[in-house]
């Protein structure tokens, strides 16, 4: 099997860059990048820690992720499963990428920089929905800024109503539960109650 184990290799196969690919990457967040992320409703946060890399979801109202100046942006870490895999990762190694999508928008906005977890009690309350606070605000300080051009979701037709997946296609949350607990945990109640445990726990 042939593999490439060298920068050079690399940059052989690939080329270089042309100038529309390392003009748009900047260190701040410029007013056509603060467009993107007051639109976007849904991001992916890839951090990396002592059991290696993840990458999470985090999507809320669009616009919650706050600029707070050009250099910072904070995320209210909103309720889910409680595995924190994303906050401890953060507290080993501060280092985090952004991914934003908007829905309808081929164009992405990615973010690198550094984060670190603030449990302010002014800043918690600034984030709060229907009087519920996030327990912490993931705030991000900027390494770089850049747009990321359209081919993959239109590859993916990822907006093309079309091409969305039928639900019950695919395996269930509660089914998938049994099955890998032996029956102990999950099954068709968990699927039937989780619409209204959503419902009551989204904030």
């Amino acid at each position: 099997m042939s593999r490439i184990d060298s920068i050079a290799q690399l940059e052989a196969l690939y080329g270089v860059p042309g100038a529309a690919s390392t003009v748009k990457e900047i260190d701040y967040v410029s007013e056509d990048y603060a467009a993107f992320i007051a639109a976007s409703p849904f991001l992916t946060l890839a951090t990396s820690g002592p059991k290696g890399p993840d990458c999470s979801p985090r999507g809320d109202r669009p616009g919650f992720v706050r600029i707070a100046d050009e250099k910072t942006l904070m995320i209210p870490d909103r309720r889910g499963n409680n595995r924190v895999d994303s906050l401890r990762n953060i507290i080993a190694d501060p280092r985090v990428g952004l991914l934003f999508l908007i829905p309808g928008s081929g164009t992405t906005l990615r973010v690198n920089g550094t984060a670190h977890l603030s449990v302010d009690p002014e800043l918690l309350a600034s984030f709060a929905v229907d009087g519920k606070a996030p327990r912490s605000v993931i705030v991000v300080t900027i390494t770089t800024v850049f747009f990321q051009c359209a081919r993959a979701i239109v590859r993916s037709a990822l907006w093309d109503p079309e091409r969305q997946v039928a639900p019950d296609s695919l395996p269930t949350p509660g089914s998938i539960l049994a099955r890998l607990s032996k029956d102990t945990v999950g099954g068709a109640e968990y699927d039937r109650a989780w619409p209204e445990r959503a419902r009551k726990t989204l904030w």
